[in-house]
């Protein structure tokens, strides 16, 4: 993943094509995340994909291939890395510059805001027609960020916002053009920014422990 630098913000670039959750996607995120967290005087982070998708969710051929401990290990270095963004030290912005489906959405959700392009790309939580349940860590994570009609709706409809459905529903915090998404994320980030990292983690901590306590130690 290409990390670029602009006014003090790590700009993430979700290179991975589909940006599906797999081994090889999730390791990179973590590797981008420790980059940022080692950079001298970050003020924000955002995260935007470089082509159709902000992130397609799972690799469900992926999931398929793997075993039940190979499984356990894979979902909890993913849901650790969502937790690593709900807790990031300094503000995190998504700009859905595409579709965010399943796990893709959840990734958005980890972020303190996000904003979405007004004319591409849906927000969606599809498990409920692909038959899927979510890990208590993800329900937790969704009922924490969205209120509870749209939560309910998100997860039992599975229904696609557009930009303008999700600013209304309250999942994005504002849309913008292709050209604007990435400063318009940074703009977002401004009021948050500047703040002490160790407070900031401890009260990131605080805030989200009951989505947190969901996970294993």
């Amino acid at each position: 993943m290409q990390i670029d630098w602009t006014d003090g913000a790590a700009v993430v670039r979700l290179d991975h094509g589909l940006n599906a959750f797999a081994t090889g996607f999730v390791d990179a995120l973590h590797a981008a995340l420790d980059e940022v967290e080692a950079g001298d005087g970050v003020r924000a982070l955002v995260t935007v994909g470089t082509e159709r998708h902000y992130s397609n969710g799972f690799d469900i051929e992926f999931l398929g291939s793997l075993d039940g401990p190979g499984l356990t290990a894979f979902m909890d270095r993913t849901l650790r890395v969502l937790a690593r963004l709900l807790t990031f030290p300094v503000p995190t912005v998504a700009a859905l510059n595409g579709h965010a489906f399943g796990i893709g959405a959840m990734l958005a959700l980890a972020h303190d805001r996000r904003v979405m392009r007004p004319d591409r790309g849906w927000f969606c939580l599809p498990e409920i027609d692909l038959g899927m349940q979510f890990h208590p860590f993800m329900l937790a994570l969704i009922t924490s960020r969205l209120t509870g009609p749209i939560a309910e709706e998100a997860i039992l409809t599975a229904h696609r916002y557009d930009g303008a459905g999700a600013l209304a529903a309250g999942i994005a915090h504002r849309t913008a053009d292709a050209a604007d998404l990435v400063t318009a994320a940074i703009d977002l980030a401004g009021p948050l920014a500047g703040k002490a990292p160790d407070i900031t983690v401890a009260l990131k901590r605080a805030l989200h422990a009951p989505v947190l306590a969901h996970l294993d130690d």
